[in-house]
Formats: structure tokens, sequence, C-alpha cells
């Protein structure tokens, strides 16, 4: 059993009772042995826990320090068998003067004291009367519950499998916070303890905050601010916990409650390692020429394998839910049609020529081709539809076609390829009863080569159809559908694809007509069309039977492309992702399937048609991916057996 990356982390927030490091010790623990029983490797508390942070000017009195370091030791002693890290915050004594600091905690050793690098001293925020700030200490050690330890904010924390670093609530707010050299030296994460009062808004400002830093420092980041019992005089601590992961959430606590919380799940520390391995802009700042070195503390952590997740793996990764999909997908339409009027000028095009087949991409590529000359104030009827019904096209995907083309007011041709593949044939002698490749790929570039003659014919250009999807999978006819003078949709996969006709029918489209076509298409199954019709005149060649449902080869391509992962935790992550819908077997197959066709079509890839990159995910051989055609897959196979 493997881990594939993953770290399961947790943010704790206690109830307090200000000034009683007794009972806070004792809630710390409790929280620290929830966390060691749900296979959590780390775990960080709020800002000054053992003591609270409301003290004033409490902590300058060594009654309230004594048992504070006290509580500590408790704490200490008592989690010596837990297989938990944990760092908590605490005011730590170093000669004449005092820290707010964080403890880092592990098997009964205090591995390393973080002091606070920015003081507040504004508003309701007193710190600097009581506490020294980092910049102004130099000592390398303090002794803590009778341990001589490290202290700095120069110390990164080696634990199982993941490394990390410490700050402290004010100092992520800062212009420059400690966690950004903190993770080019190396930190996979950070743990931030904290106490930030609740304001109207300022939720959403600190999220933003930790989700703009774990984005920034291409890491995860793990947030807890003080909960219950903080409260008093004038200010209200809101219980808020976060964890986030390159920007993303992954976990939030539910905030004004009574009682204690743990949040807890896993960080992919594999992933985060892989972005900054491609991100040059990381690996250049990562050298730091002009800072030191930081300490490195190995804790002795056993690297733990996972087998199982309680973070949510999305199914379709390229398809936002909520809010975030009209956004996502108006972006993503705009993104296609400035691009195409872009080349449409550049080029000085009469014409956009189309083949509408009745299917998905098609009718994307129309409706991208429509808005564009919109946008060009253009008329409509300088985009050329061409339908061209072939042996296995259906009456179903052919009305659609002609009545999308009449709906929207553009050019209508139909042109019959079946008498000139008949006669093709007969030119290169083959048996015209054979349903072979030869037989489907002759369609596909009589097709196109009427596209481009037309479009020659018009002073036109060709406006390729074919999706992201369908180029990591090589399904297309090279030099047929393979080829365009611009693919409207090459940056978008296939499950993004009915998404995007659907907001088009939805925002875009006002006529009933045309929306009920709309629908259709995108409840019509997947097809090519080349291999004759069955009996009752419906499509027989489905191409998710054929090489697989899309859903799945969308899944593998994203987590192939962004992730970088082996086929293994690939299919690790399908079966979390895909639970109750696919089984092991089935995914297994599918994944096989997907490695095989990626790299053995890479040679289409190569010499691909420009279009516009729309996501993080892309295979322009001129952009995002390069790539040998000849490349083995034995290597990425081997894992997924």
């Amino acid at each position: 059993m493997k881990n594939f990356g993953f770290v399961k982390v947790a943010a704790a927030i206690p109830t307090v009772q200000v000034a009683d490091p007794t009972y806070n010790g004792a809630q710390a623990l409790a929280l620290v042995k929830q966390a060691a029983q749900e296979g959590v490797r780390a775990v960080v508390f709020p800002e000054l826990n053992l003591t609270g942070y409301t003290c004033g000017d409490l902590f300058l009195k060594p009654t309230l320090l004594d048992a504070a370091e006290h509580a500590l030791q408790e704490l200490l002693s008592k989690t010596k068998t837990l297989d938990v890290v944990f760092i908590v915050g605490i005011p730590v004594r170093a000669g004449t003067v005092l820290l707010n600091a964080a403890a880092v905690c592990y098997k009964g050793q205090i591995c390393g004291v973080v002091p606070k690098t920015y003081l507040p001293n504004y508003h309701e925020f007193y710190e600097g009367r009581w506490f020294v700030r980092a910049m102004a200490f130099s000592a390398e050690t303090v002794t803590l519950c009778g341990q001589t330890v490290p202290v700095g904010t120069d110390l990164i924390f080696e634990a199982g499998g993941f490394k990390f670093g410490v700050e402290i609530c004010e100092d992520l707010w800062a212009v420059m916070p400690p966690s950004s050299a903190a993770v080019l030296q190396g930190a996979d994460m950070i743990f931030n303890l904290s106490a930030s009062n609740a304001l109207v808004g300022k939720h959403d400002y600190v999220r933003q905050l930790v989700a703009q830093q774990s984005a920034r420092g291409l890491c995860g980041y793990v947030y807890a601010s003080s909960g219950f019992g903080e409260s008093t005089t004038d200010v209200v601590f809101g219980s808020n916990a976060l964890i986030f992961e390159n920007g993303h959430e992954l976990a939030v606590s539910k905030r004004f409650t009574t009682s204690a919380q743990l949040i807890a799940t896993e960080i992919d520390v594999e992933r985060l390692r892989h972005e900054r391995a491609a991100n040059t802009s990381f690996r250049t700042d990562s050298a730091l020429e002009t800072s030191a070195p930081y300490e490195v503390i190995e804790l002795g952590q056993p690297v733990k394998p996972i087998s199982t997740l309680t973070r949510r793996i999305d199914p379709l990764p390229f398809v936002p839910s909520g809010a975030e999909l009209d956004e996502h997908c108006e972006e993503i339409f705009n993104i296609q049609v400035t691009g195409l009027a872009t080349r449409l000028l550049a080029a000085h095009a009469k014409t956009a020529v189309v083949g509408i087949s009745g299917g998905l991409d098609s009718t994307l590529a129309l409706l991208v081709a429509v808005r564009t000359m919109d946008k060009l104030a253009r008329p409509r009827k300088d985009i050329i539809g061409i339908t061209m019904p072939g042996f296995g096209t259906t009456d179903r995907t052919y009305k659609n076609a002609l009545a999308l083309m009449k709906q929207l007011g553009v050019t209508v041709k139909e042109i019959s390829i079946q008498k000139a593949c008949e006669q093709h044939f007969k030119d290169i002698g083959h048996d015209g009863k054979k349903q072979d490749v030869t037989y489907e790929n002759v369609q596909a570039r009589e097709r196109t080569q009427i596209l481009m003659d037309v479009a020659n014919q018009a002073g036109g250009m060709v406006i390729g159809t074919g999706d992201l999807s369908e180029s990591a999978l090589g399904w297309a006819t090279y030099n047929g559908d393979h080829m365009s003078m611009y693919g409207v949709n090459i940056g978008v996969p296939k499950t993004l694809v009915k998404s995007l006709v659907q907001w088009v029918a939805a925002h875009e489209t006002t006529q009933p007509k045309t929306q009920k076509v709309l629908a259709d298409v995108v409840a019509t199954p997947i097809s090519p069309e080349l291999l004759l019709a069955d009996k009752k005149g419906r499509i027989a060649q489905k191409t998710e039977a054929l090489v697989g449902p899309y859903a799945l080869h969308d899944f593998f391509l994203y987590h192939f492309i962004r992730g970088g992962f082996s086929a293994e935790k690939i299919l690790f992550l399908a079966q979390h992702a895909f639970a109750g819908q696919f089984k092991t077997a089935e995914i297994k197959k599918w994944l096989a399937v997907f490695f095989k066709r990626f790299f053995a079509q890479q040679f289409k890839r190569s010499c691909m048609p420009d279009g516009p990159k729309v996501g993080s995910v892309a295979l322009s051989p001129r952009g995002d991916w390069r790539m040998p055609s000849d490349a083995s897959v034995r290597a990425f196979l081997e894992g997924e057996k």
C-alpha cells in the first residue's frame, strides 16, 4: 500500500478559557488524540492557544508563563506514543524577552520553536507591548520544558513524506510573508497559528489571503484561528479554520460554534512538487542565491500508507460546478470567439467554412463562428455550413444539422459524399461492403477535401471541430477531420463541450426552436457516423463503446498532464471519484486504452492546426506539450498492472 503523495493534515480549534493553561492543555490533548485516531500526520492549533490570545498584561506575569510551560510539558508527556506532529501556540521566555511562538512537537519532544515575525500594534492589537518580534531576536536556541531546542523563522521541518514551515497570524498579512521564503526553501506546506478576530467581511478577506498564498507558493496552507472562549472585552473570535492546496479550498470549519472542531483532509504533496518542477519561475526563485539555507529539522516520522481519501476527488475536473460553471463557460466561449475573430481578420478570410454533422463538436464550432461574425459586425451568411451525409448518417443528426444552420441564418450547403466515396473505393480497389478503417477514413478525408476546396472557392478558411479529448486519444482521421485552418475546439475537452453547448442554449440563444435543437444535439450519442446505422435507422457506431467513456478519459488526461501522475495513482483517484459508477476492472481497462492511444497517436498532435488554449491542460506542440512521436508506453503502464 502506498500513500500516493497524500498527507493528511488538520487544523484544530479548541475551546478556550483565557489565562487557564491547564484547561487549554487538556482541550489540546483531546484534539491531538482525535487527530491521531483519524490518521492525521500533522495538526496545527491557534495562536497562543495554551494561554489564550487575549491575556493582555497577564503575559508579563511569571505565574501565567510557568503554567503555560507546565501545560505544554503535560501535553508532551501524554502524546509520546501518538504518531502525529502537533504545533501549538505558546508564549516563550528567551532570557529577558518574550516570544509569541509556535512549538513544533512530536512524540514527547519539542522539535523547534518558531517566533512570530510581524507583531501587530495597531487598532485593537497591542502585541508590541508584550512580545519581541523575530527580527529583533538573534539567539539560535531556547530552553523550553527542560529541552534546548532550535528557534527561528528559518526552520523547515521534515515529517512523514513532506516538509513544512510555520508562520503566525499577522505574518500572512505582511507584504512579504515568511512563508514565501519557506516554500522556496522546500516547504511543501505552511501551518499558520492565528488569532484573527471576526469583523464584517474579514472572513472572505482571510480566505483570499490563504488562497493566494497557497497558490503563489504552490503549497498546502493550513490555517487555524481562535475559537469559542477567546472572545473577551471588545473582540470576538469566530472559530475560523481553513485548508487550501494551490489556491483550492479543501476544508473549512463551521464558524461561531461553541464546541471544539478538528477539520482534516489530505494534501497532495506529489502534485505540488510536480507543479513546482514544471514552473520555471518557481525553480528560478528557489535558488535563493542571496539567502542562507534554512535549517531542516528531521522529525523521524515515518511515511504512512493511505487506503482511502476523505477529500473529494472531482470526477469531472474540467467542468466546474455552481456559479463557476456559468462564469467559466462564458469565458471559454469568449476565448474561442476572440481567437477565431483574430484569425479571420489576419487571414483576410471572406468566409468561415464549417462542416456540420449534427453532433456536439460541430455544433459548438458553428455557435462560435456565429458569435464571431456577430462580434465583427459581419453577416452570418459569411459562414458556410456544409452538411455532408455519408453511409452512416442518421435522420436525427441530418435534420438537426439542417435545422441548426437554417435557424442561425448561415449559408447552407448539402453535399452528399456517398457517390464520391464509392468512386474512390473503385479507384483504389477497395470493397465498399467491407466496413473497415479504409471505409471509415475515406469518408472523413472526402469531407475534409470538400471543406478545403469550398474554402478556396469562397475565399474562406476551414474551422476545425475536433476537441481536446479527441486529440488526446487520436480519435481523428489523419489528414481528414484531423486537419483544418483553425481548430476552435481544440482546447476544450469533450465533457466540457456539452456544458458549453448547454450554456449557449441558455444564454446566447433566444429562439425556442434553436434551443430545442441544441438540447437534442446534447442528448445524441457521440459518433463519427462512419458505419451504417442499425435496422431502425439509429446510430450504430457509438464512440464511447469503442474507445471508452469520455468522463474517464478526460479524468485520465487531466491527472496525467496536470498532475503528472502515474497510471497507478490515476487508478487510485478514479476509484474514489467514480465509486458506484464504474467498477475497478472497467477503469483499468479504459486506463490502459488511454495510455496506449495517447502515446501511439502523438504523431497526429505533432502537426495539429492552430487553436485557442482555454484551460490549464493543452496539447499543442507549439505550446504546452512536447513529446516524441515514437515514445514507448511500457514504463507508464507498468504501475497500472
